[in-house]
């Protein structure tokens, strides 16, 4: 028998922490964050990891767990988050599973087989061409590129390493309920174009100076949004009300691809009152009763 599993989804900047949090107090639950950059530590701000009065409402699990420039896959995030939901459920608590990351999240809840990784020499090779460069070997060797993102050079990569094989899905977990966000279009902009303006504040061109100066551009969690966007600023040729422009547009160009895998699962409860909280702890009662 599986343990109960709640799952929160949604874009960036929707409301997923503070449900997540609302509803770990409510049933005494923990949450796992299935974040692709929160699991990386030295990037703080432009993540928008949760705050230490977050931290101290519920606790949160597999944030801060592999350096801003080492190799972390959605495999590996799937045995940590199982082993995590092992581990909550035998304290007598309510494992949470709450992020935007849809591979990560759906690694867990329809068990993936994922694909060995790749030769890293391979990689780097492949890391060193253009996103153009990397659509043309893929149209070469004959790949289909099917729902690829093809603006994102890991999922290039990836395609050609696995010579366009796919993870292997399963059903859905039983005892899990998906419990899913949606935000109107121009709210979520708001949204956004607010929490860039405070991390502005709070000292995200400090942090990614650091970075860059500790690790180089290369570096795996500089890739990331909120981060990439800088490299023009501390090159000189573009302004700091273009890199503040630059990553509003790329969270929001994130939140659409998040949205676009999300409302393909048909097993996602999607809240569509005022009240987002009320609702999702009606459903929660009648999942747990």
């Amino acid at each position: 028998m599986k343990s109960p599993l709640i799952v929160i989804v949604g874009e960036t900047a929707s409301g997923k922490s503070a449900l997540a949090i609302a509803l770990a107090q409510r049933f005494d639950g923990e949450i796992i964050c299935a974040d692709s950059w929160t699991v990386r530590r030295e990037v703080n701000i432009g993540t928008a990891k949760p705050s230490a009065a977050e931290l101290a409402a519920a606790p949160h699990h597999l944030l801060d767990i592999v350096g801003p420039d080492e190799d972390f896959t959605a495999a590996v995030f799937k045995g940590l988050a199982q082993a995590q939901i092992k581990a909550i459920s035998g304290r007598g608590k309510l494992p949470i599973l709450a992020g935007g990351t849809g591979l990560y999240i759906d690694g867990v809840i329809y068990d993936y087989g994922f694909l060995p990784p790749g030769d890293r020499q391979e990689r780097e090779r492949l890391n060193a061409l253009s996103r153009d460069q990397l659509l043309a070997q893929i149209a070469a060797l004959g790949l289909e590129l099917g729902d690829v993102d093809t603006g994102n050079k890991r999922r290039l990569i990836r395609l050609i390493e696995s010579q366009g094989a796919r993870p292997v899905k399963h059903g859905l977990r039983p005892d899990t309920l998906i419990i899913g966000i949606q935000t109107e279009r121009e709210v979520l902009r708001q949204r956004v174009a607010r929490r860039t303006d405070a991390m502005l504040a709070a000292g995200l061109e400090a942090e990614v100076r650091g970075l860059v100066d500790k690790y180089g551009w290369d570096c795996e969690a500089l890739k990331g949004v909120g981060y990439a966007q800088w490299r023009g600023y501390l090159e000189g040729i573009q302004s700091l009300d273009e890199t503040r422009a630059k990553i509003i547009k790329a969270t929001m160009d994130l939140a659409k691809r998040q949205r676009t895998w999300f409302t393909r699962n048909k097993s996602i409860h999607w809240l569509t009152t005022e009240d987002k909280t009320a609702e999702a702890v009606d459903l929660l009662t009648t999942f747990i009763e």
